[in-house]
């Protein structure tokens, strides 16, 4: 019975140093991480390297359809939470006749008030996610039980379907609300 009584107070340390371990790999990962944030260009060259790489390794290998296809939309998911808008405006349009129905009430912001176009999901976090998605995938690629048959242009044409319905629907919500959520064409002020 002794040696039982051993193996139960050498798992505790066993748990606490991988506990240990896993902390200090996270606050590497992290610091990492903060060091990368302010060199954006350098960030998505990286990525588009590696979306290069993946590219390359399914035209190769012409296997992995399936996955190629959760990765793209995965990637279109992540891009429409990019352009969109963290407090919806159609949302917010609602709430305010919803208010006009409840009764008249006082006036609580101009009509033209500045605000500032804030994105359900930050760059930084589309393109961490991004990179980690393709990461995976890479890795997926190399698992032959992932490979499942599948006819490839089935799957290439319903995502471009989808792409192109999701991607208009987009645009037609810019256009109602008008919001743009590039910097492109909007107005700077120099000091």
């Amino acid at each position: 019975m002794e040696p039982s009584a051993s193996t139960s107070t050498e798992f505790p340390e066993t748990t606490s140093e991988l506990w240990t371990q896993k902390t200090a790999f996270e606050r590497k990962y992290q610091k990492f991480l903060d060091e990368l944030t302010p060199h954006t260009a350098y960030r998505w060259v990286g990525t588009v390297a590696l979306v290069l790489l993946y590219m390359l390794r399914i035209f190769k290998i012409q296997k992995f359809y399936i996955v190629t296809y959760a990765l793209g939309i995965y990637l279109l998911n992540l891009f429409l939470a990019f352009l969109q808008p963290k407090f919806d405006p159609s949302l917010e349009l609602d709430l305010a006749e919803s208010e006009i129905e409840e009764g008249p009430a006082l006036p609580t912001k101009a009509d033209e008030e500045f605000r500032p176009f804030i994105r359900r999901l930050p760059e930084f976090k589309f393109w961490h996610s991004s990179t980690k998605a393709i990461v995976i995938s890479l890795v997926c690629t190399c698992l032959p039980f992932l490979d499942i048959p599948v006819f490839w242009p089935i799957l290439l044409i319903y995502f471009c379907i989808l792409f192109s319905i999701t991607m208009k629907r987009q645009i037609k919500h810019m256009i109602k609300y008008k919001y743009i959520p590039f910097d492109i064409g909007k107005r700077s002020y120099k000091k």
